[in-house]
């Protein structure tokens, strides 16, 4: 029996999974509200404390995060049960430290305005001239990015929730479709970094 056939045997836990459905969605509820929040709340950091730092950071977890996924798609389409999971985990783990990461960043920092020059958080009409046409590409990578990462997170964690209690089934149905989507978000993350690294 192969590593696959004998994982897809298994017993399903269906008691942990409903447990799990219900927290997807508590965390999924938490998150968009802290997303949301983070742009109207500030909390001041101590004098010459600066978290400058972490963006860098968040590109680096994004394209740890991207990488694991590919990982993870070639393990299981050789029947690498094991380590598909392993590498589903690494990918899970660098995208909750970014979001951790992330939140505590715009909870603290003021957002950088791509085009800003003088950095004072106000687009002028010569700034926005200079930037140009790539301001309208940085944009549009940038808001969907942010829509397919917030219309996404239930349904990976779902996908997640089914691989870990043995529904195959459920967790195929769901990862074909949501898979893209995550390596999309993953991978348009340290593009955004990129794009906008001139005005931090």
């Amino acid at each position: 029996m192969s590593e696959l056939e004998a994982y897809r045997s298994r017993g399903a836990n269906l008691v942990l999974a409903g447990k799990l459905r219900i927290a997807v969605w508590v965390v999924t509820a938490l998150v968009l509200f802290l997303v949301g929040l983070m742009r109207q709340v500030k909390i001041g950091l101590p004098d010459g404390m600066s978290l400058h730092m972490l963006p860098p950071l968040h590109a680096v977890l994004n394209s740890g995060a991207a990488v694991a996924l590919i990982l993870a798609l070639f393990c299981i389409r050789r029947g690498r049960v094991l380590l598909h999971q392993r590498w589903i985990y690494v990918a899970m783990g660098c995208s909750f430290l970014f979001l951790l990461s992330y939140v505590t960043y715009h909870f603290t920092t003021p957002e950088t305005v791509y085009g800003d020059l003088d950095g004072n958080g106000v687009l002028t009409d010569a700034e926005r001239t200079e930037a140009g046409p790539m301001r309208s590409v940085y944009l549009i990578v940038l808001l969907s990015h942010i829509a397919l990462a917030a219309v996404s997170l239930p349904f990976i964690l779902l996908s997640f929730v089914y691989g870990f209690t043995n529904q195959t089934v459920k967790h195929r149905r769901i990862a074909v479709r949501v898979f893209p989507v995550w390596l999309y978000v993953a991978v348009t993350g340290p593009v955004v970094y990129l794009m906008l690294r001139p005005y931090y």
